[in-house]
């Protein structure tokens, strides 16, 4: 997380490895971004700006870690199935579904995040996806 200089509005960094990359911007970083453009919804994060920039590696700052209540559950399971279903409207499947790649802010507003495995699909297209998709740390 970081402040934006000017508005002082709370945003979200991504860090995109490019130490394995040979042939320059990765294609999943290219798809993702393709894909985030076309989303427009209150419960799908927002993609403000790209930059580049050697900055440091922040992993988890400012994660919580309290107990939410059965009532709050329920909140945030209806706005990630909400944006779910945005996302499958518009023919996008997610495919990284999992508590750090959903954002929660002061105001209790779910935003989905990370589309880095994510896919656009279409309803007349017969082509196969892998189903085989799963972040590294929870394969054993």
């Amino acid at each position: 997380m970081a402040k934006e200089t000017g508005t002082n509005e709370i945003v979200a960094l991504k860090k995109i490895r490019m130490d394995n990359e040979r042939e320059g911007f990765p294609i999943t970083a290219i798809r993702e971004i393709k894909i985030l453009k076309k989303l427009h919804h209150q419960n799908v994060i927002k993609l403000k700006e790209i930059v580049t920039s050697p900055g440091p590696e922040r992993d988890e700052q400012g994660r919580s870690r309290m107990r939410f209540t059965v009532p709050q559950i329920k909140c945030y399971m209806k706005q990630l199935l909400t944006g779910l279903h945005y996302c499958h409207v518009n023919q996008v499947l997610h495919r990284d579904i999992k508590g750090s790649n959903l954002l929660i802010d002061n105001e209790g507003n779910l935003k989905l995040a990370d589309f880095g495995l994510a896919r656009s699909f279409s309803s007349d297209h017969n082509g196969n996806l892998t189903n085989r998709v799963i972040t590294l740390w929870y394969s054993c």
